[in-house]
Formats: structure tokens, sequence, C-alpha cells
């Protein structure tokens, strides 16, 4: 028993050293809320699933072979308090889950702006063939593979995509949401604690796909401004010709910024057309033939 109480310890503690740098590290409110969603649903089935193990164990121990006081009843076929009791739980376990993840999941809605006295930085989001380009409208710059946000204040993104569908995700700072081409979703989040922490696509888009990540960098609002400002000294002009450039495939790109953008260069992402079925086969053979 000492042995198997060891191996225990031993696994929990390897699993639990991976639970890092993830949705059960949060480094935000809206990460923070998604945890306890998820802990608060692990408890709940917790709580049924430890008794039915504890039951079931009873069960089989009591009506061994060598123990003479269990009842044999071969005949045995229907108990209404035994059906109640085992639809019952079950029932109550789905809607109590349901009604934790119904109510949480609204009051972290993407879309929903988050509650503060500072105001927002709005940044749109465009995924690329594979990469992340970062545009901050405000500001007049942007910048690729790399997020840079001001602690402790709201973002807003607008998020689109030049091509196939991906999911923009940074799991220490909150839910993740899907870019389409043709349209925009929305989604808030806020960093209380400065790091990088990870960014990356959790939708499989082709070839290049293990190399689209990115760093979300929360710095001090004096450091955000400093990095504005060297930003807007440096780096290429972002217009229809460097983006055309940017949008093709490529893969691995070292993040770097943009001086200035291009009016309206969003808006015109946003709006392009999807290519045609041969064009898409032409750019992504190896996806294409996977989807088919």
């Amino acid at each position: 028993m000492r042995y198997v109480l060891l191996a225990v310890v031993l696994t929990g503690a390897a699993i639990l050293g991976g639970c890092n740098e993830g949705v059960l590290d949060p480094k935000g409110p809206i990460a923070a809320a998604n945890r306890q969603i998820l802990l608060n649903s692990l408890g709940i089935m917790l709580a049924i699933v430890i008794p039915v193990i504890v039951a079931t164990l009873g069960v089989a121990f009591w009506f061994r072979a060598s123990n003479n006081r269990a009842r044999y009843r071969p005949d045995f076929e229907y108990s209404g308090r035994l059906e109640m009791l085992v639809w019952s739980i079950p029932a109550m376990t789905v809607f109590l889950v349901g009604g934790v993840a119904w109510v949480g999941s609204h009051d972290v809605s993407p879309r929903k702006p988050i509650a503060s006295s500072v105001k927002a930085v709005r940044v749109q989001v465009a995924s690329l063939d594979w990469k992340w380009l970062f545009i901050y409208p405000d500001q007049g710059i942007a910048s690729v593979n790399r997020l840079t946000i001001p602690v402790g204040t709201p973002i807003s993104l607008e998020l689109t995509s030049s091509g196939v569908m991906n999911s923009f995700f940074v799991p220490q700072l909150g839910s993740q949401i899907y870019t389409m081409a043709g349209m925009v979703t929305r989604l808030n989040l806020l960093g209380d604690e400065a790091g990088t922490y990870r960014g990356f696509s959790a939708q499989f888009s082709g070839e290049g796909f293990s190399d689209m990540h990115f760093d979300a960098e929360v710095v001090t609002g004096e450091k955000f401004a400093q990095w504005i400002e060297t930003a807007r000294s440096a780096g290429p002009e972002l217009n229809a010709t460097t983006y055309a450039s940017l949008a093709k495939p490529t893969a691995a790109v070292e993040p770097f910024t943009y001086r200035s953008v291009a009016p309206g260069l969003f808006e015109t992402i946003t709006v392009a057309e999807m290519q045609s079925d041969d064009a898409m086969c032409r750019r992504y053979p190896s996806f294409m033939r996977a989807e088919k």
C-alpha cells in the first residue's frame, strides 16, 4: 500500500507539473473566470463520479462469492426507487453543469466590454498564412507575430481572416475565438499582470500551422508608450503593396513592426472575397486533400 500511495503521489506531481502557462494559470479576469467555470464543472462532476466509483466497489465487495449475508435474487427485474435514483442523479448533474456553463459563459461573453475606468485599446487582428497581423488603428502602427498591450487596460479586439478559418487563443488571458474571411468577430481581454504569454492558432490551417504562434506581451503603460514611439520611428509602411507581400504564405516569421498603416486596410482585408477552390488547392494542397 505504501508503494501504491507513493506511485499516486509521483504520478499526480508529474501531471500537475505541466499545469502552467495555460488555462489553469490565468493572468487576467477573463481567463480567471474561465478557469472558475472549469473548476466548478469539475467539482460538480466529481461529486457524482466519486460516489459512483465507491458504490461500484462496494457492490462488488458485498456481493462477492464468499459473503453469505448477501441476498441472491436471480428473479429481480425492476425497482421504481432504483430507477428514480439512477436517472435523477445524472439529470441533476447535467442541469447543474449546464447552468454553471450557461451563467459563466454569459458573464465572459467575447463581445461584452470589460468594466474599467481606463479607456480600452483597440487592436485589429488578421490571421494570415501562417502569421498574425496586429493593427493598432488609434496609434497608426502594426506588428506581426507580437501583440503588445498595457497592463490593467481593457483590450478591444476585432478579428478577421485573409483566407481559411483560424482560431485566436491566448490561454492565460482569456477566451479563444475564430477568425473567418468576410466577417469580423470581437473579443475583449485584459492582462492584470505584466509578462509574456503564449498565443497561437487553435485551428488547423495548413502545413505552416505549427509555426502560427505569437507573443502576447503585457507591459506597463510607460513601456507601451515607448514601444509605440519606437515602432513609429522604424520599419516599413503597411499599405496595399507591403500587405500583398505579407499575405503570401510564409512560416516561422520573426516579429517586426510597421511604422504606419494605410487607412481602411483592415476593412479591405475583411471584405476581400474568398479565393476559388482551384486557387485554394494550389495554396493549401495538403489541407485540401485532408478536407476531401
